[in-house]
């Protein structure tokens, strides 16, 4: 079994990942802001929780020192999306690489999938202006993770409302770069098992790929 740090631990994506991962056995370090928030993830057998900011160059070194790979599943709403996406991929390509972790698995946005050849769907007329900004954060992510070394894979589901329940099937579809087809929305819980798939058996690399049903 491998040793996997997720940042992000106490969100919708990262809780559903720790459960997902430790549910197979994997020896789990969940990286939240303050622990005292989430005392169901320090009741999870095989899960470790400890403070931490994946903002943090040093932090992220630390908490993934001895760990096969990385999951980033952390969002912040309380500062601009591209200053928070720039300073945490930073810190993950930095930190991950100090600490010797090669593999790292994130949860992308699917508006920076393909509508057409060459065109996002954040770049379409018709899109959101009150969306652009958090969309164009994680493609500054996507670009700092480009310059590093590291073995990076961006699972980006469909640009919907992800279903919040528990409902887990097991079942999901990687696609391209092209924005899937919106029905059903994928549960977090299925979103959870394609990112623990791809750290147990990486099928992609250094790229965003859709994943939807």
């Amino acid at each position: 079994m491998s040793r996997i740090v997720v940042f992000g631990a106490g969100g919708r994506a990262g809780r559903r990942v720790v459960a997902e991962a430790a549910g197979r056995g994997h020896e789990v370090t969940a990286v939240v802001r303050d622990p005292a928030k989430y005392p169901a993830l320090a009741g999870s057998p095989g899960v470790r929780v400890v403070a931490g900011d994946v903002t943090d160059l040093d932090g992220v070194a630390e908490a993934a020192a001895g760990h096969d790979a990385a999951v980033q599943a952390a969002v912040r709403m309380d500062m601009p999306s591209a200053e928070f996406y720039t300073a945490a991929a930073r810190a993950l390509t930095g930190g991950l690489a100090r600490a010797g972790v090669s593999r790292l698995v994130a949860v992308g946005i699917g508006s920076l999938l393909e509508v057409s050849p060459g065109v996002r769907l954040v770049d379409t007329p018709d899109f959101p202006a009150d969306h652009r900004a958090f969309s164009l954060g994680h493609a500054v992510e996507l670009e700092v993770f480009e310059e590093s070394e590291l073995d990076w894979v961006v699972l980006a589901p469909p640009p919907v409302f992800l279903d919040d329940s528990e409902s887990r099937t097991g079942r999901y579809r990687i696609g391209g770069g092209q924005v899937p087809a919106l029905e059903p929305p994928l549960s977090f819980a299925d979103l959870a098992v394609a990112v623990v798939d791809e750290v147990e058996r990486p099928g992609h690399h250094r790229v965003q790929v859709a994943v939807s049903y």
